[in-house]
């Protein structure tokens, strides 16, 4: 029987794509840069490339964040100072909040049938602020964000650091819910805790077809908050 459930925020929970679009597009437009759909594209690919590299330790936080403007600008043919665009970007980016559909609906029932613990590799400063603005943290037992646990998913150590807070922890009867293969199920599986990928089905076509694939399978798959209801009861 499950009794904590990990969940992870960008995309599982609050909606990053739908955040990252409008705060790139605030931040090319206070800068003076053109925003067409290529341009966002081309910055929510470099981001991601980004961020896998955070999560196979090739590069820290305060690279990334200004190293995919840098990328971008180079991209895009213009001079322009990308530590302004960082600055910009996540202030635009922690004051942007979407719900995936049924999120709120979701925590409001789960977090009276089990521990809920929010795992997150997102920027501190960035998720304390869409985290407070979507008044989700009276839900969760324990808020775990890696820039301030020390150690990034799907790291091991980043679990373990976890599961140190967590009281009468077992692995047994704990599980993780996210919508990345990379760092939410390769993290569970690194962790020996069970692992339950939520995906559209139109986002899981894109894995399938090759898009972030890595080595893992998650034991369990959902494509909405209702089944995951669901499936929480019966494992």
């Amino acid at each position: 029987m499950i009794e904590n459930v990990l969940l992870d925020l960008d995309d599982t929970l609050l909606s990053f794509r739908k955040s990252e679009k409008k705060a790139i597009k605030k931040t090319l437009a206070a800068m003076g840069l053109r925003r067409g759909k290529s341009v966002i594209r081309l910055y929510s690919a470099v981001n991601a490339q980004m961020w896998k590299k955070l999560e196979r330790g090739e590069m820290t936080r305060e690279q990334i964040l200004v190293e995919r403007f840098r990328i971008l600008f180079r991209e895009l043919g213009v001079s322009a100072d990308a530590f302004k665009a960082k600055q910009l970007y996540e202030e635009n980016l922690k004051n942007s909040v979407f719900f995936v559909r049924g999120a709120k609906s979701f925590l409001k029932k789960a977090h009276k049938k089990y521990r809920l613990y929010l795992v997150s590799n997102g920027t501190a400063a960035v998720q304390d602020r869409r985290i407070e603005i979507a008044g989700i943290a009276r839900y969760f037992n324990g808020i775990f964000i890696s820039e301030r646990v020390g150690f990034v998913k799907p790291d091991k150590a980043f679990f373990d650091a976890c599961f140190s807070f967590i009281p009468d922890f077992s692995r047994d009867k704990t599980v993780i819910v996210g919508d990345s293969l990379s760092s939410d199920i390769a993290g569970g599986i690194n962790a020996g805790i069970r692992t339950c990928l939520f995906i559209p089905s139109k986002e899981a076509k894109k894995q399938k077809n090759g898009e972030g694939v890595v080595a893992c399978a998650p034991d369990y798959r959902v494509k909405n908050f209702k089944r995951l209801l669901l499936l929480l009861k019966r494992i």
